[in-house]
């Protein structure tokens, strides 16, 4: 004879009671204990612990302490070996807000962001439309474009400071060319040495943000420009209405990368121009004017001090960045907390 349990009390320790129609009762586990959910988080701390625990020891080694040291040098006026003693406070961060040459680099990287978004930006996605099209040797050309980036800094200053100079290739091909009224000092006049740092930065980067775009274009389904070439949309049309919007992520990540380049931007102005022609030929940065006055000078404190304050500005720069223009990228992120 068959017995039907009526109750929806617990049945044992892990089972409990569920009825149906008809009054049976069927068996559904219990809820998790308290202990195996304080095990489970305490594993997943441990795995985040393991997994995170090295790049946040290198990111602390390697940022964090040399951002706080540097900060703590530059409260002092130091030579650059044994203790600091002499503290002189706020006295060196007053002066690099106060030094008209100062402000006068600060103006040269802001120059440097702007146009080389004007320039790079439109550049970049023309020629990604371009190599994005099934063309002969688009791989080559791809290989040949991306070759100036990875070339190093110091060989990239070295040749355009050799062939820019007044007896330099340049003036020599527009000579035999017979274009000698557009032979110039293409790095000693004020008037054109911060464009030339243009053209030169522009040669060497372009070939990254073309990759970025190129990146970019190829994640976008084919379905969307079949879909706009039966509705009647050219080709033009369609590369403004799907290309461009769906490019947008791409565009704001490389325009963050290139302003973040642009306000540190050191090697190419010191290995072309120096320490000291950068100044006078009006291409000093931020970073040329930290080793100048820092390190230049002796007076490693205040060279420090400037570290920070380019730290300082950079971080606000990548925040207000984050918070204006990458915030549609964030909002449903992995990385973006739950509300």
């Amino acid at each position: 004879m068959s017995t039907t349990l009526s109750t929806s009390r617990p049945v044992g320790d892990e089972l409990q009671g569920t009825p149906e129609v008809g009054g049976a009762v069927t068996a559904s586990p219990a809820s998790p204990r308290p202990e195996r959910r304080r095990t489970g988080r305490a594993r997943l701390r441990l795995e985040v612990l393991l997994l995170a625990g090295p790049a946040v020891i290198v990111f602390v080694a390697f940022v964090v302490f040399p951002v706080v040291l540097a900060a703590y040098y530059g409260f002092y006026k130091w030579k650059g070996y044994g203790v600091p003693t002499d503290f002189v406070g706020l006295q060196n961060y007053l002066l690099i807000l106060q030094d008209p040459q100062f402000q006068q680099v600060l103006q040269h990287n802001l120059f440097i962001v702007v146009l080389s978004l004007v320039i790079q930006g439109p550049l970049a996605i023309g020629l990604a439309l371009l190599l994005n099209q099934k063309i002969r040797g688009r791989s080559l050309i791809r290989v040949l474009i991306f070759v100036p980036y990875v070339i190093s800094e110091v060989i990239v200053g070295t040749g355009w400071s050799l062939m820019l100079q007044d007896t330099g290739a340049v003036n020599d091909l527009l000579a035999k060319l017979h274009l000698d009224a557009f032979a110039a000092s293409w790095l000693a006049d004020p008037n054109l040495a911060l464009w030339t740092l243009m053209g030169i930065i522009s040669w060497k980067y372009i070939g990254f943000a073309i990759i970025l775009m190129l990146a970019g274009m190829q994640s976008i389904p084919e379905e969307l420009y079949e879909a706009a070439s039966l509705d009647g949309a050219g080709y033009w049309r369609s590369q403004w209405t799907i290309t461009l919007p769906l490019l947008g992520p791409t565009i704001r990540i490389w325009a963050f990368l290139s302003i973040i380049g642009s306000l540190q931007l050191f090697d190419l102005v010191y290995i072309i121009w120096g320490q000291y022609v950068s100044s006078t030929a009006g291409t000093s940065t931020m970073a040329t004017y930290m080793v100048q006055e820092g390190r230049g000078a002796g007076n490693f404190g205040y060279g420090n001090a400037v570290a920070v304050v380019m730290f300082v500005i950079s971080l606000v720069v990548a925040l207000l960045y984050q918070r204006f223009v990458l915030r549609r990228d964030l909002r449903g992120a992995v990385t973006e907390g739950r509300r």
